[in-house]
Parts: structure tokens; sequence; C-alpha cells
């Protein structure tokens, strides 16, 4: 037996699981939504240090160290 939905009933449907997920499992969407934060931070970074010159081994080491 197939059972047809029709588009609104299925966004409902959708929106109801979506609010009961975030209601029961908060912890992993925001674990979800860190890890795309992170993820867009550091593709950012890795766009802007293709733009920039190269660093040295010694800068880099100054800036882990606090000495920059």
């Amino acid at each position: 037996m197939q059972t047809v939905m029709d588009e609104g009933r299925l966004k409902q449907v959708f929106k109801e699981a979506l609010i009961e997920m975030l209601e029961e499992k908060h912890s992993l969407f925001h674990d979800i939504v860190v890890e795309a934060m992170e993820d867009i931070a550091l593709s950012r970074a890795i766009q802007e240090g293709q733009e920039t010159g190269k660093a040295t081994k010694k800068s880099v080491f100054d800036i882990l160290e606090g000495r920059a």
C-alpha cells in the first residue's frame, strides 16, 4: 500500500519533526551549528591566507608563543 502526501502536509510533518528534534536533542543541534561555524571560519582563514604573502617559521612561532 502506498501513501500519497501533498506538499503542504509534507512540509508540516517536516517542520514538526524539526521542532521535536530541536526540543529533545538541542545539544546535538548545538554541536552541528558550532561545527558548521568552525568550518566557515576555517574556510575564510584559508582564503585570507591564500591572498597574503607567505609567513616565515619564526613569525608563526612568535605568534604562537605570544611574542608578536
